[in-house]
């Protein structure tokens, strides 16, 4: 099979990977762009990159993947000490205790679990690139349902919720302890807070072009916008939230709002995932095998209020050892709207990023994800890194 437009280089043995990107390229599927990173134990094993317009260092948004990150933050500052998950969020901002929201704890709140998916009136892209300003709104925002009696996906703010409880304890906010934490030590490029010296590398995220019946399906299944799904993705703003468009504000991208506005490209993410689970450049890494069971472990079941979907949920990253069969049960990570993907697996050591620009059908983890991280896997598994 031709490689023509596979860049990039794998370790001896990950062959097979680099055989399953091209694969993937004659197909179409990443015309516009597309990169593979892995680790194994710490260890770069793949670093493949294709299509116009993206280059290996190529940075572009990768929506949700941004939960990722402002969890880990999370994660560290509850293996600390500094936070507790059992304790009720209005402890660390009374604010939030408005309109019934007073028992509900941080580990309902980051298990999306709060019921404020978003405001009566929805946000402008110019309140949605600023976390500060979400914060405030939403604590006087009465809940679309009970607090902590069910969960439904807070796509464009649990990070900016989860992020005022950071900074009413740290007095940093998550984008600052990022920077200082993880990002900076390692020399991730992942960011949430664009520097402007990076804007030249920025691609920028381009929209999905469905076939006819794709767009059909669309259109047959397009949310109301007064319903939770509409208000968990600002379609009941004026005008409705154009999620291509901010990724693509610069505003959204320097703040780094803490869902949906981090910057970053495949050798980034994945770096983050290794980072969490493995020794890094002579660093130790950043969670415990206690936190990581505390946070991987799956949480949320069920029926997802906001997106109909039968998600299955840790504590601020997705479960996705229940999503990917070929992954350990304590597998954890994020997925971001244009079809990006990260994720640590503990106990193979694996960590794993993906990064398309253009947008995914029907949105979420693209499909060929599937077909990747699986071929990460097998050869991993057939180099004896792997007990699976």
């Amino acid at each position: 099979m031709s490689e023509v437009g596979v860049q990039g280089t794998v370790a001896e043995g990950f062959e097979g990977v680099r055989e399953e990107f091209a694969a993937v390229l004659a197909e179409g599927i990443t015309e516009s762009g597309a990169q593979l990173a892995a680790y194994v134990n710490g260890q770069q094993v793949v670093d493949l990159w294709t299509g116009g317009g993206m280059a290996g260092d190529s940075l572009t948004g990768v929506y949700s993947v941004t939960k990722g990150a402002a969890h880990l933050v999370v994660a560290l500052l509850v293996q600390d000490g500094v936070l507790e998950l059992d304790r009720e969020v209005a402890h660390y901002w009374p604010e939030f205790a408005a309109e019934g929201k007073d028992r509900l704890t941080l580990r309902e709140l980051i298990g999306h679990r709060a019921g404020v998916i978003g405001v009566d009136g929805g946000f402008t892209i110019e309140e949605l690139a600023d976390d500060r300003v979400l914060a405030a709104r939403l604590a006087g925002q009465r809940p679309y349902w009970e607090p902590g009696t069910a969960y439904g996906y807070h796509a464009l703010v649990i990070g900016a919720l989860t992020g005022e409880v950071v900074r009413r304890v740290t007095g940093q906010s998550i984008q600052e302890l990022y920077e200082e934490r993880v990002r900076a030590p390692y020399g991730l490029d992942f960011h949430l807070g664009l520097p402007e010296a990076l804007e030249a590398r920025y691609a920028d995220v381009l929209p999905m072009q469905p076939t006819p019946e794709q767009l059909a399906e669309l259109q047959a299944g397009a949310p109301d916008p007064e319903g939770l799904t509409g208000i968990a993705f600002g379609l009941n703003a004026t005008p409705p939230t154009d999620l291509v468009e901010l990724a693509n504000t610069r505003a959204v991208r320097a703040l780094g709002q803490a869902s949906a506005g981090g910057v970053g490209n495949a050798r980034g993410v994945a770096g983050l995932f290794a980072a969490a689970i493995s020794e890094l450049d002579g660093r130790v890494a950043l969670l415990k095998s206690d936190t990581v069971a505390e946070f991987a472990r799956l949480y949320a079941v069920g029926t997802d209020l906001v997106t109909g979907d039968q998600d299955t949920f840790g504590l601020g990253f997705q479960a996705l050892g229940q999503r990917y069969s070929f992954l350990g049960a304590d597998a954890f990570g994020h997925s971001g709207a244009a079809g990006a993907l990260g994720f640590a697996d503990p106990g193979s050591g694996i960590a794993y990023g993906y990064v398309r620009r253009r947008y995914a059908f029907p949105g979420g983890a693209a499909a060929e994800n599937d077909r990747l991280a699986a071929a990460v896997v097998r050869a991993a598994t057939a180099q004896g890194v792997l007990e699976k």
